[in-house]
């Protein structure tokens, strides 16, 4: 007997076998994509394309994905939609660390920590894809959305952000970074640049978040230095939410109202951007050692420097001021936010020249905090900021399917 016909025989027999037993349906089961798409990511290899099909796909633990080169690809924003809302373990909804990545035309939604991580990856991808807490703004919603981390070459394009308790669209400790036509909205922080280097951030959309966009360096984290940030042609506009963030949060103190923080940042240019009714203030940039916050890590920069903001377009805002310094100033004036507000602390033994400059001939409405210290000691003189810094760099890496 060959060895193709003991083959046959062995599955006409076993066939029989399954059959004999009313079993064949339990032997050979039918399963769903949810049941095998973990299964899908462990098995993949470099260059596989994992389809996810149009549907509501339910989890209960988190995903992962540590095989390089694989491109997860649904059928669209709202088509193809990986649901957590019965998460029962794991920290994220998807995890990836795993280099070459891509994801595109895929929603995942209600996890019970962050949506989508990215974490120590090089060349990513994420096109399309849409975070949400369906119940809007909660407390207990997931900390981050979209959310690489010590990621390098990372695009996030034509993406959505809603419901997050922290960060819509986060990129952290991160470099070589785009963030481009995509709407953060109900989060607290819309679109958040964090202690990361080289990024553009353009032609999105932040609206009815508590803060809009942030730019922040931070301390007490592996990676610091941010600088070389971009944020230009955005629309940044009505973002008043509440701040839900948990208690304890950074951003639980950003004020509701907010449109661009920019906080002990370097190298920061801000133009082409349209800020509209953000009712604490338009514009903030300010030391991480406003207020007398105390800062214990020696190798922190808390002092911003080199912030150009030039272009704008501002309308309406600065009617309801959050910020400490500003409200109490508020309170004694009785005057609207300026649309750019400077905290107004320097770096100890630093001129304070070209520290933050608006242009050669602006005459947007502009206050100098001076430390914030006293409210009644403000300066409203914006000649000494009338200058200008050299242009920032486009940011370009070879990104797939950019033609």
């Amino acid at each position: 007997m060959t060895s193709t016909e003991l083959k046959l025989l062995t599955t006409i027999s076993l066939a029989t076998l399954l059959i004999s037993c009313g079993d064949v349906e339990i032997a050979s089961p039918e399963l769903s994509f949810a049941e095998t798409f973990q299964t899908l990511l462990i098995e993949a290899r470099p260059g596989d394309i994992i389809e996810v099909p149009p549907g509501i796909h339910e989890f209960t633990r988190s995903l992962s994905l540590t095989v390089p080169g694989v491109t997860i690809r649904g059928a669209g924003i709202d088509s193809s939609i990986l649901s957590f809302k019965n998460q029962a373990q794991g920290a994220e909804g998807l995890l990836v660390s795993a280099d070459n990545f891509i994801i595109e035309d895929i929603a995942i939604e209600d996890t019970v920590g962050d949506a989508l991580k990215i974490n120590e990856s090089e060349n990513v991808t994420i096109r399309r894809v849409r975070t949400e807490w369906t119940r809007g703004a909660n407390t207990d919603n997931g900390a981050y959305g979209i959310y690489p981390v010590q990621t390098t070459n990372v695009l996030i394009e034509d993406s959505v952000a809603i419901g997050a308790s922290d960060a819509g669209i986060y990129v952290g400790q991160s470099s070589q970074i785009i963030v481009r036509n995509s709407r953060a909205e109900f989060n607290v922080a819309g679109i958040e640049i964090e202690n990361s280097t080289y990024a553009d951030v353009y032609d999105n959309v932040a609206t009815n978040n508590t803060g809009g966009i942030l730019v922040f360096d931070l301390p007490n984290l592996p990676v610091q230095g941010g600088q070389a940030t971009r944020v230009f042609n955005n629309e940044v506009f009505g973002n008043n939410t509440k701040n839900f963030a948990p208690e304890g949060n950074i951003v639980g103190n950003v004020p509701p109202g907010t449109g661009l923080l920019v906080l002990a940042n370097d190298n920061i240019e801000v133009f082409g951007n349209h800020f509209r009714d953000n009712n604490s203030v338009n514009i903030m940039v300010y030391s991480f050692a406003l207020g007398g916050r105390t800062i214990q890590d020696p190798n922190y920069d808390p002092y911003p420097e080199q912030i150009y903001i030039h272009d704008n377009e501002f309308v309406g805002g600065g009617t309801v001021p959050g910020h400490a310094a500003l409200a109490a100033w508020h309170k004694i004036s009785g005057q609207n936010s300026p649309n750019i507000v400077w905290g107004g602390l320097v770096k100890p033994g630093s001129s304070g020249e070209n520290i933050i400059c608006i242009g050669e001939g602006s005459e947007v409405s502009f206050i100098d905090l001076k430390g914030g210290l006293d409210p009644n000691d403000v300066s409203y003189d914006s000649s000494p900021h009338r200058c200008s810094l050299p242009r920032l760099s486009e940011i370009s890496f070879d990104i797939p399917g950019d033609d």
